[in-house]
């Protein structure tokens, strides 16, 4: 079976489709909220040569989504599937960002579910990558029961210049919420 890391996915909340070149304005919109980026090492996100990187980078990646409001239709954010590098069994969620009004209720929760129920079907382990300094991702991820590892077995993961906390979500342990 086949991983597509770029499906359209959706429930009662948002729908997650793949990231397209015409998002780049809506997408940009939401970015340009300096507070998102506060606690990311990456702050020029919020400038549109900084955004411009970022967004050029989720194109090439194949793997990058634009989160949209089930409700308004709008474009509240991004996410992305990235292969994890030392394994077939496991897949990277991250790169992700809301619109400061979606902070703190079910949109996140809500988006993260649609992502590991979906790579379960594929994936024995999902990863996620953050920053050191980035206290509010770091508990977002242990909300969705994200577990800080140094490694994934015998795996040694490499971290990010800018990503040096790894969290792993197994799917043999990890329990709805």
């Amino acid at each position: 079976m086949k991983f597509d890391i770029q499906p359209v996915l959706a429930n009662e909340l948002l729908i997650l489709r793949p990231l397209r070149e015409e998002d780049f304005d809506n997408l940009f919109k939401v970015a340009s909220d300096p507070l998102i980026w506060e606690q990311h090492p990456m702050k020029d996100r919020s400038q549109r040569n900084g955004f411009d990187i970022f967004f050029r980078e989720a194109m090439e990646s194949k793997g990058a989504f634009v989160t949209i409001d089930q409700k308004t239709g709008e474009i509240i954010g991004t996410t992305r599937f990235h292969p994890v590098n030392e394994t077939m069994n496991a897949i990277e969620i991250g790169w992700t960002f809301l619109a400061r009004k979606y902070w703190g209720g079910e949109f996140n929760k809500s988006m993260k579910l649609l992502m590991i129920d979906y790579a379960f079907n594929y994936v024995d382990d999902i990863i996620i990558y953050v920053n050191e300094n980035n206290i509010r991702s770091q508990k977002a991820v242990e909300k969705i029961g994200g577990k800080r590892i140094k490694a994934l077995g015998d795996l040694h993961l490499s971290t990010r210049p800018n990503s040096t906390v790894i969290f792993r979500i197994n799917k043999t342990q990890w329990v709805p919420i």
